[in-house]
């Protein structure tokens, strides 16, 4: 049995998705979700569903049992008092019941950055480092699915695309750096939750297939959807009061404001692109299938 989290999330839909496409009929599934009703129809009718958040350790503990492998990704906590609480505090219930039903096999959601000089200060990836040692401790076969920025990300910024041409970010505008399609993560987590002749603890980074500055991104998109859009560069001081005025704990804020610095140090740096760490979607096909329907919807 394979065990899904955030089943409805860009990630966790997608590997629900293959899984069901690809697994064999014995393969059974079980996801944790907070709402099923979020589920279409036709997946809620070929899946074992716990309700609850997997942050609670009464969920984890009746959706672990029986479980051969288990899929982790924490979902964004933008209110949390701080860092530890939203990572590994959030994890904490889940690496305990991991031990209890003797779960074999661990998929988890992480970032790039082990081992670079800026690890060490970079807000949510030094977090999600950290939760990675923390279930690495159980003695569960794991592996960190260490990822760059989400192509993803820029749907939140699409109506800025369509209504004024232009998307911001706080890196220089000429700075490459890998990005990856986050149906790329959902393919990489499916070929390790299907073929568990893997063990021990390690990372499986998921670089996209080429490294992208911010104007090399406003030129393609510019071609894909037909009119000009620009790439508007936001100091930090801005981007933290963005996210403050949005409600945003503090801590959280500054943890936002940490990583992106150290983005643009090199800590997106550490991990050569081979073909064993490229992934096949490019930002163009990306743009094409999923960004311009979004921003002309």
């Amino acid at each position: 049995m394979i065990v899904i989290t955030s089943p409805t999330g860009h990630i966790g839909s997608r590997l629900l998705d293959i899984l069901l496409e690809t697994s064999t009929r014995s393969e059974e599934l079980r996801v944790i979700v907070r709402d099923p009703g979020k589920l279409p129809e036709a997946i809620r009718s070929r899946v074992d569903i716990v309700t609850g958040s997997h942050g609670d350790a009464d969920v984890v503990d009746r959706a672990f049992a029986g479980a051969d492998a288990v899929f982790w990704l924490v979902p964004p906590d933008l209110y949390a008092p701080g860092l530890d609480a939203a990572f590994s505090g959030f994890t904490l219930a889940a690496a305990k019941a991991f031990t209890t039903h003797d779960v074999g096999h661990v998929v988890g959601v992480s970032a790039l950055g082990r081992g670079t000089p800026v690890a060490g200060r970079a807000g949510q990836v030094t977090a999600s480092l950290a939760m990675d040692d923390l279930i690495a401790s159980t003695g569960v076969a794991y592996r960190a699915l260490a990822n760059p920025s989400f192509m993803d990300n820029l749907l939140w910024q699409s109506i800025s695309i369509r209504d004024d041409g232009v998307f911001t970010g706080t890196t220089a505008a000429d700075l490459e750096a890998p990005m990856v399609a986050t149906r790329d993560i959902a393919a990489a987590a499916a070929r390790l939750l299907l073929d568990r002749s893997w063990s021990g603890t390690g990372e499986v980074a998921v670089l996209g297939p080429e490294d992208l500055a911010p104007n090399d991104m406003a030129h393609t998109m510019s071609e894909v959807l037909g009119r000009p859009i620009r790439y508007q560069r936001q100091s930090l001081d801005d981007f933290r009061a963005a996210l403050t005025a949005r409600g945003v704990s503090d801590p959280i804020a500054t943890a936002y404001v940490d990583m992106m610095h150290a983005k643009e140090n090199g800590l997106d740096d550490g991990v050569p692109r081979t073909d064993a760490t490229a992934s096949p979607t490019s930002f163009r096909e990306w743009c094409e299938q999923i960004l311009a329907p979004a921003v002309r919807a």
